[in-house]
């Protein structure tokens, strides 16, 4: 077999599966966000569930691997999800995971899923399953769950006991899944309490996973960690134990600062994504990776909307095709045989090829505009929706 053969050959692997990836935006991506100390507003920005739609697809659009819009409920609770899935098939989109909300009823402030009240747990319940019977309608097979449940004072509640509110309420929900739909436990070290979080670890997600079956899984969400926290190993072991669910992208400098992917530490990134490709070639991991839901989870309070959820997409390829060309046949070698700085240097050759030109023409194979951001730009679209919605609010 010739070089040039093998480097062919690899590079239509490459791109092979750099086409069969797909990315989820979160239809709260799309509407206006802010901090604690204030909401900064876009003229552009989406104030209604067809706006988001509409914006969801301008980014699958510049994109072409982001055919499905995770929802959040109730912010896009509708009367008749009918006309939801023919508008969401008209713009040729999907949709995602479904997403419950157990921070917002003043119910909540002791808690959800955790809270000392009998009355109050079953609230939290009956909401997820309110979103379970959602992602039927929609054809959805994943409930994305965050629980923001945690005490802000010691002696506020006793933790072997909210864990075990939890593992019932867990119960109660879990047996109401359909068989083909996953529920992704979501983790979260702090906040919104300050005390102490339930679900404050992977380890936590991972126990409550293993408690409740196979069709529960854990979500890893790049800004859920203590600064430091060797994120690339956790998903190695997720991956291993087949409890690896998804993915929310976004990175931090400091806490859950849900900054664009890719904007603060590209390398943590890639090596991230070294572990899924690794996992994805292996016969007891492959099954749990080619499952793995990678969804975006950002607040882009001073980006554009629609460009920013490009660019996090963009800088997604670029990882994910820098991972494809490691040469892990050297990279085995090198650890087999202890030459640590080798096989170090395998991994940073992948990580500092050049792939834009790679990506300019897949995009061009696709179909698809080779400078995505550039291209949306001069579309007119974000000065023609600025103009249509700043008149209807």
């Amino acid at each position: 077999m010739s070089e040039e053969w093998k480097m062919q050959k690899e590079l239509r692997y490459v791109m092979k599966q750099l086409k069969s990836q797909q990315i989820e935006t979160p239809s709260w991506g799309y509407a206006d966000s802010g901090t604690r100390f204030n909401v900064f507003t876009q003229e552009s920005a989406a104030h209604t569930f067809a706006q988001k739609l509409e914006d969801a697809a301008e980014v699958h659009k510049y994109t072409g691997i982001c055919p499905t819009v995770a929802i959040h409920i109730p912010w896009d609770r509708v009367q008749n999800w009918k006309e939801v899935n023919s508008r969401v098939s008209d713009l040729g989109l999907q949709i995602g995971a479904v997403n419950p909300n157990l921070f917002q009823e003043k119910e909540y402030k002791l808690g959800s899923l955790c809270h000392p009240s009998a009355a109050v747990r079953q609230k939290a319940v009956d909401h997820i399953r309110e979103c379970i019977a959602i992602a039927k309608e929609v054809d959805s097979q994943i409930i994305s769950l965050w629980l923001p449940d945690g005490t802000n004072y010691p002696g506020q509640d006793s933790f072997r006991e909210r864990k075990t509110r939890l593992q019932s309420a867990l119960r109660g929900v879990y047996e109401e899944l359909p068989q083909n739909m996953r529920l992704l436990i979501e983790y979260k070290f702090f906040e919104p309490a300050f005390y102490h979080t339930d679900v404050f670890d992977w380890g936590t997600a991972y126990m409550l996973s293993m408690y409740l079956g196979d069709r529960a899984q854990v979500l890893v969400d790049l800004g859920h960690h203590p600064l430091g926290t060797n994120i690339e190993q956790i998903v190695a072991i997720l991956l291993d134990e087949q409890k690896l669910g998804g993915f929310h992208f976004n990175n931090k400098k400091y806490a859950d600062d849900d900054l664009v992917v890719g904007s603060i530490n590209p390398y943590e990134l890639f090596l991230i994504y070294c572990e899924l490709v690794d996992a994805s070639m292996e016969k007891k991991t492959a099954d749990t990776a080619r499952q793995v839901a990678y969804m975006i989870d950002q607040s882009h309070n001073i980006k554009n909307k629609i460009e920013a959820m490009i660019q996090s997409v963009m800088n997604i390829q670029e990882v994910f095709a820098k991972a494809l060309m490691v040469d892990r046949a050297a990279l085995g070698k090198a650890r087999k045989e202890g030459r640590v700085l080798d096989a170090e240097e395998c991994l940073k050759d992948a990580f500092y090829t050049d792939v834009r030109p790679l990506l300019r023409d897949l995009r061009e194979e696709m179909g698809i505009d080779p400078a995505p951001i550039e291209a949306f730009r001069k579309s007119g679209y974000t000065e023609q929706k600025a103009a249509q919605r700043s008149e209807t609010q």
